[in-house]
């Protein structure tokens, strides 16, 4: 769930400074930090449910969940980075190529 919130968070940011007219969209970038904070708890909480299933052999259930949770918590992380990076390429070429 938190993987997917995570995922959210970019399109959800990038919609609200759309439709402000005192929002730019460098503003989506304060999303950043909130992202790559859900994704890293998103992975964390795959892990623990992973080891809590090698504990119990499988019988907890939730394999395909816990997988599906570490996967997009890892896709989250990524799209972080990249946007982070992506910010700080904006902030080197206006602000400082401009």
């Amino acid at each position: 769930m938190l993987a997917l919130l995570a995922l959210a968070a970019i399109p959800i940011a990038v919609g609200l400074t759309e439709t402000r007219s005192d929002l730019r969209l460098l503003h989506a970038g304060f999303a950043v930090p909130l992202i790559a904070a859900l994704a890293i708890a998103a992975i964390r909480l795959a892990r623990r449910a992973r080891q809590r299933l090698e504990r119990t052999l499988g019988r907890a259930g939730g394999e395909r969940t816990a997988r599906a949770g570490q996967v997009l918590g890892w896709l989250a992380l990524y799209l972080a980075l990249i946007a982070s990076i992506s910010l700080g390429v904006y902030a080197v070429e206006y602000y400082l190529l401009s």
